[in-house]
């Protein structure tokens, strides 16, 4: 069985959510989000580490309110960088020569069946890596100025990219140290990993994911991800405590 590294980013400011605190934090149900999110990876066989980098500004709190529910369940702290690409490079840096694959997953992505993580793993294992994507069905326009309908956009060939995207860990890390050095991309800043890869003369591999593994944005996604989780299949229940979120 191949070894998986997962790196849980929850760096970002998350300024279109509009609340006091990081999204990250938000309550879905009786758990933070951030939570629901490592809970994905952390108790799989396969997965032989789990990295959660976690913003500068979040450190402190991450560490006194959820110590103990990271530390009970093996979760490696990372401080973050400035953009989600910097979070990512430090991530892989702690990755550990046992992990054959790394995932890279939103924090703020908890819509996810334990089957559709196998079938990306499994997917990962056979072509090196494994990108979920889904067909936009929507008609899409561009916007001018003064919000004037613009151009009505082809939408033949576009797919929403998902996460975990899952790679090859000398595959991903030889892409990052090439946007690190500043070989790739002159100073654009990657919205995920697979245009990393892409970027350093690798190939992606593109698999069907499913339109119910929602990132949360805003208020609305997180109503929306809270809908969602109760159609999804039931994993088997595990005892509490791991999970439970700290009181103090």
């Amino acid at each position: 069985m191949p070894k998986f590294a997962a790196i849980i980013v929850a760096a970002g400011k998350g300024e279109r959510f509009a609340d006091k605190e990081n999204k990250i934090f938000t309550k879905l149900g009786d758990q933070a989000v951030f939570l629901k999110a490592v809970q994905l990876f952390c108790n799989r066989e396969d997965v032989c580490q789990t990295i959660l980098v976690v913003a500068k500004d979040d450190m402190e709190k991450m560490k006194t309110q959820y110590g103990a529910n990271i530390g009970f369940m093996g979760v490696q702290l990372i401080e973050g960088g400035a953009e989600r690409h910097e979070s990512v490079a430090k991530g892989l840096a702690a990755v550990s020569d046992e992990a054959e694959f790394v995932a890279v997953h939103d924090a703020v992505r908890v819509c996810l069946a334990e089957q559709w993580i196998d079938a990306i793993f499994e997917s990962a294992a056979r072509f090196g890596s494994a990108v979920p994507i889904t067909p936009i069905t929507a008609t899409i326009k561009r916007i001018g100025e003064d919000n004037v309908v613009g151009d009505t956009v082809p939408r033949e060939g576009l797919y929403l990219a998902q996460t975990p995207q899952v790679f090859r860990r000398k595959m991903i890390v030889e892409a990052y140290a090439k946007l690190t050095a500043g070989e790739i991309l002159g100073g654009q800043k990657p919205t995920d990993d697979a245009q990393v890869v892409q970027a350093a003369g690798m190939d992606a591999t593109a698999i069907d994911g499913d339109p119910r593994n929602v990132k949360i944005t805003t208020q609305g996604d997180l109503v929306l991800a809270g809908a969602i989780l109760k159609t999804l299949p039931a994993k088997p229940a595990s005892r509490r405590g791991a999970f439970e979120e700290a009181q103090w």
